[in-house]
């Protein structure tokens, strides 16, 4: 852009001359001061009459005013503007044109007709004529682009006066067109800113032209709704002003509707001036007001009164309890009554959905609460079960009472949603407190619990005490205990009494028999219940009519029958009733699990912590002392105080491996809990390493199994202590070397050549104990347990062998033993374990070789391939050397062996 200057003249007006002209001339190019942003900028905030003069000023600032995303804006903030609808007409529209653009091509080129013509017109008045109307016609649409002003000419069809219906859907009929954004603003600008910018002029309600356009209150409210609408893209200056002044009028309106709705109120007029009013409400700003007023001033709650009470859940119950029946009847009063009041709601309200949960919530704060607090907390200063008990049972009815409930149609989400919503509203204040109480009360009860089990025990031991060491000195038996004990462990077997106490049988049927039903509910009915404390005594072991009078036979006697306590170590009573009473605790507390959010979350971890207490009350408090009373039994057992060795089962191992099976079923109670009430809810996860109970679970098991490994291994000791007892004292010497025939005239005695009676005695004792474990231990641990005494077993036997005097009639008895245990290995499905015994087996035949063919005595002594590698050469040279004919033979066996029949050729 380019201006100029004229020099000044100074003298007479004479014509200057062109040349003088071109040299007073100055020439100055400018540019405009202001950049492109901070104009748009300035553009934003002018009135659109300002704006559209702005634009006649240059192209430059007409494509600034124009702009589509200008007037996209202002629609966007009156809500107009259809992002997903604009996509699909552009869209449409660029199809529309590819379809035109594409239509010449496929008819193929040019047009065949128009070539035949051999003549042209050069100029057609009626084509010209008709192409002038529509220039004109687009010309003229142009310019009519909205921003007309409504003025009452006879040239209009109709006036605002005479269609004022076509104002009031003007911003439904607002089109989201890419490209006509400006027309459409124009649209919504020329209906509704005359009547907006006269209410910002008028000094009383009285004189806004629109309630003179719109007589019926419903049209006056939707104009005064499309004003505030129409607010929102008043950017100019003053818009704060304009817009008070509107809501001002906007607030005289509603307050004249909200009288005549609460006059209709007051007469109940519900289908009448209630729902006509609301409704008017409705369409002026959503009906907020409306709502309010006739929730505030529901009767239903200033009369709560007759509801119910809740003290009655108290006064009706027997002391220290309570009694949920009045409350359910409450909430039972409270459903019907509010579902009445949704019937109601939904003929006066447009959107009763909205009222009726607004109104539920009104009913939650100022009924369902103003009954639930005071019970509770009067229930938890009086008895904590019945606080226990209310919140959870108060809870569900509070659910069940929203489950009940009949929204009217068109409500959002589902009423599970509402009933969870509601429910925690209610109980919030109390979740915390109630969650403590539910798992401090648990606590204390297994602690108590096992503490009165251990209480009973301590009481029993000192009872039984009491009454053997009763006549005697307590004070000189304190001092001089070690003394007393070692005479009484030095004293002759006959003066113990333990041939009165009789081992249980190792059979399945046998053990059943003697033990008390199975406790209904354990995992494996077939399994022994605790042989545990019945009553104030100890079932097993009744005390004798009368004590000692001997202080040896005293003591004795009192630690026989703390030996047979063993079985009374750890109870499945007592484990069931813990599992019961977490079970009640848990399913309490897991009712608050289903809020989910931070509140579902807390009772989740809640209800693993309960299962945490309980896994280590019964485990670390119960169990392990147990266990580690019942290891340092055994460790005391020695067979040879004990008198009688006629049964089958070694006594303390007999009764720790009940004990085991009693923990095995503990064990089995602690899993079922855990994938009923943890891992089948949701509450715990098994498959997260580190989840509280799964961890809790684990270290449960492990300390069990830790626990019965350590008293299995004391209890091979003993049991291999009783293998070589009995291999010791029931083993004749005729047995593997019988009297000659010629000795007992001609005439042998024993015609008997199966296995002895020491192998039988020993292979059931061994069968008994291994038998036993089947089913209540892990198959890892079965099979240590199980090679451990076969290894143990073998070696026994090895020192058993060469300790006797084997003669060539006696070897068939002892291949007969041999078989026998190594048939009974063969039961224990162990390939390692069965090679040793099959070697020993082999070994045995040595013995019976003659003398005579002691060369291949020798052979067979020498062959490491024949044993399996078990038995070394020299090994095997040890056990000849227990043959009775051993020093006839030798002379003959070692020449054959290191070769001193050789000769120097």
């Amino acid at each position: 852009m380019s201006t100029f200057k004229r020099a000044p003249q100074h003298g007479a007006a004479s014509k200057p001359s062109i040349l003088s002209t071109l040299r007073a001339t100055s020439m100055i190019e400018t540019k405009a001061v202001l950049p492109a942003e901070i104009l748009v900028a300035i553009l934003d905030y002018l009135p659109v009459s300002d704006q559209l003069r702005f634009a006649r000023t240059s192209k430059r600032m007409c494509e600034m005013v124009y702009d589509d995303t200008r007037w996209i804006a202002r629609l966007k903030s009156m809500g107009c503007w259809n992002e997903l609808e604009a996509r699909r007409r552009f869209e449409e529209a660029m199809k529309r044109k590819r379809e035109a653009a594409a239509r010449p091509n496929a008819n193929g080129g040019l047009n065949t007709n128009a070539t035949k013509q051999t003549s042209t017109t050069i100029f057609d008045a009626a084509l010209e004529e008709e192409r002038r109307k529509i220039l004109e016609s687009k010309a003229q649409e142009s310019r009519l682009d909205g921003f007309e002003t409504l003025s009452l000419k006879p040239s209009q069809s109709k006036s605002p006066y005479e269609d004022p219906a076509a104002l009031l859907e003007v911003l439904k009929n607002v089109r989201s067109i890419r490209g006509h954004a400006r027309q459409e603003y124009g649209k919504v600008y020329g209906a509704l800113a005359p009547f907006y910018f006269d209410l910002a002029r008028a000094k009383t309600h009285t004189e806004p032209i629109v309630f003179k356009v719109f007589r019926d209150p419903e049209r006056q409210a939707q104009m005064l709704s499309n004003l505030q609408t129409f607010s929102k893209s008043d950017w100019a200056e003053g818009f704060l002003q304009r817009e008070t002044k509107l809501i001002n009028m906007m607030t005289i309106f509603e307050s004249a509707v909200l009288r005549e709705f609460e006059q209709g109120y007051e007469f109940w007029d519900v289908d009448g001036r209630m729902r006509r009013y609301a409704h008017i409400l409705h369409i002026l700003n959503g009906g907020t007001a409306a709502m309010d007023l006739f929730i505030q001033k529901h009767p239903m709650l200033n009369d709560r009164g007759i509801l119910g009470n809740p003290m009655d859940c108290i006064n009706q119950a027997p002391e220290d309890n309570i009694t949920l029946e009045p409350s359910r009847a409450f909430f039972e009063l409270l459903v019907k009554k509010v579902n009445e009041q949704g019937d109601v709601i939904g003929r006066i309200f447009p959107e009763p959905a909205t009222v009726f949960w607004a109104f539920v919530d009104k009913v939650r704060e100022e009924v369902v609460m103003e009954y639930v607090t005071p019970l509770l907390d009067e229930c938890h200063e009086r008895h904590m079960p019945s606080y226990l008990k209310a919140v959870s049972g108060l809870f569900e009815q509070c659910m069940q009472f929203v489950r009940s409930l009949v929204p009217p149609k068109g409500s959002e989400g589902n009423l599970e949603d509402h009933a969870k919503d509601i429910a925690l509203r209610v109980f919030e204040p109390h979740l915390d407190l109630y969650l403590q109480e539910e798992l401090d009360s648990f606590t204390k009860y297994a602690e108590r619990e096992v503490q009165n089990w251990e209480q009973k025990l301590s009481e029993q031991e000192a009872t039984v005490e009491s009454f053997y060491m009763g006549n005697f000195n307590r004070q000189v038996d304190k001092n001089d205990f070690l003394s007393s004990f070692k005479k009484v462990v030095m004293m002759p077997v006959t003066v113990l009494p333990f041939g009165t106490s009789k081992p249980t049988s190792t059979s399945a049927s046998n053990r059943d028999s003697t033990l008390r039903p199975s406790v209904t509910g354990t995992p494996v009915s077939s399994r022994p219940q605790t042989p545990g404390l019945g009553g104030s005594e100890r079932s097993g072991s009744p005390l004798p009519s009368e004590a000692p009078n001997d202080e040896l036979k005293a003591k004795a006697a009192l630690m026989a029958n703390r030996l047979e306590g063993i079985r009374g170590l750890f109870s499945i009573e007592l484990a069931l009733n813990l599992v019961h009473a977490a079970k009640e605790s848990l399913g309490r507390a897991a009712k608050f699990v289903t809020l989910g959010g931070q509140a579902g979350e807390e009772a989740r971890e809640q209800c693993e912590a309960m299962f945490v207490v309980l896994v280590k009350i019964l485990g670390q408090t119960h169990v392990k002392n147990g266990f580690t009373k019942a290891v340092d039994h055994l460790s005391r057992y020695n067979p040879r105080e004990i008198s009688d060795h006629s049964q089958t089962g070694v006594a303390p191992l007999v009764m720790f491996i009940e004990l085991v099976n009693v923990g095995d079923i503990i064990s089995q109670m602690i899993d079922v809990f855990y994938e009923q009430q943890l891992a089948a809810p949701k509450i715990a996860d098994r498959n997260d390493f580190l989840d509280p109970a799964g961890l809790a679970k684990k270290k449960f098991e492990q300390m069990l199994d830790e626990n019965v490994a350590a008293g299995l291994n004391k209890g091979i000791d003993v049991l291999m202590d009783e293998v070589e007892y009995l291999c010791a004292t029931t083993q004749l010497p005729t047995d593997f070397n019988p009297p000659a025939p010629s000795q007992e005239d001609g005439v042998s005695k024993d015609h008997d050549i199966g296995p002895t009676t020491t192998a039988k005695r020993v292979t059931e004792l061994v069968a008994s104990h291994t038998k036993m474990l089947v089913g209540s231990t892990e198959k890892t641990m079965l099979d240590v347990f199980n090679g451990e005494v076969g290894l143990r077993l073998f070696t026994a036997v090895c020192k058993h062998i060469k300790r006797q005097r084997i003669s060539t009639e006696g070897a068939v008895k002892l291949i007969a033993d041999m078989t026998m245990y190594f048939e009974y290995i063969r039961t224990l499905k162990n390939p390692d374990l069965l090679a040793y015994f099959k070697a020993l087996r082999e070994l045995s035949q040595i013995y019976l070789i003659d003398a005579r063919h002691a060369k291949e005595m020798a052979t067979i002594i020498a062959d490491g391939d024949r044993f399996g590698g078990i038995f070394r050469a020299e090994e095997v040279y040890e056990f000849a050397e227990r043959r009775a004919d051993w020093y006839q033979v030798k002379r003959d066996v070692e020449r054959a062996m290191y070769g001193l029949e050789c000769q120097i050729m």
